[in-house]
């Protein structure tokens, strides 16, 4: 996988551990700044060549999930080159988090596509659990 840094201070994303599935991506900021719970777009100073069958995600942190710190998901399709940025909020008010340069505040995930292609159908193929959903296998 291709990558540019295209901020000064930015840092090569990296795998925290041998097996970690997810590359850490770390704020490219000057200055500490501060997230609530209304999304704030933060800055890696990294941009991607991402080969066509490639799908490449922004995921959440779990250590800063379990502080109440989430990013929205994000996909960076293979004709994109601009920086990767990250959109960082807290799950409640009260909930204040300092991002400060460097931090850690996202990961970086990379699977493979399915060639998929949808075809308008007038009926779809019934199954037991039919058009049950949002809780309706249970608990």
């Amino acid at each position: 996988m291709r990558v540019k840094l295209v901020r000064d201070g930015a840092r090569l994303p990296t795998r925290a551990t041998e097996f970690a599935s997810g590359f850490d991506l770390a704020a490219c900021i000057e200055a500490p700044l501060t997230v609530g719970n209304r999304p704030v777009v933060v800055p890696t100073g990294v941009a991607l060549e991402v080969p066509p069958g490639v799908d490449a995600q922004v995921r959440p942190r779990s250590g800063l999930a379990r502080s109440g710190v989430l990013c929205t998901l994000g996909t960076i399709d293979a004709d994109y080159r601009g920086e990767l940025l990250v959109t960082l909020y807290t799950i409640a008010p009260g909930i204040e988090h300092v991002v400060e340069p460097g931090d850690r505040i996202a990961q970086l995930v990379f699977g493979l596509l399915v060639p998929a292609r949808l075809e308008l159908a007038a009926d779809l193929a019934a199954t037991v659990r039919g058009d049950g959903g949002h809780g309706s296998t249970g608990r």
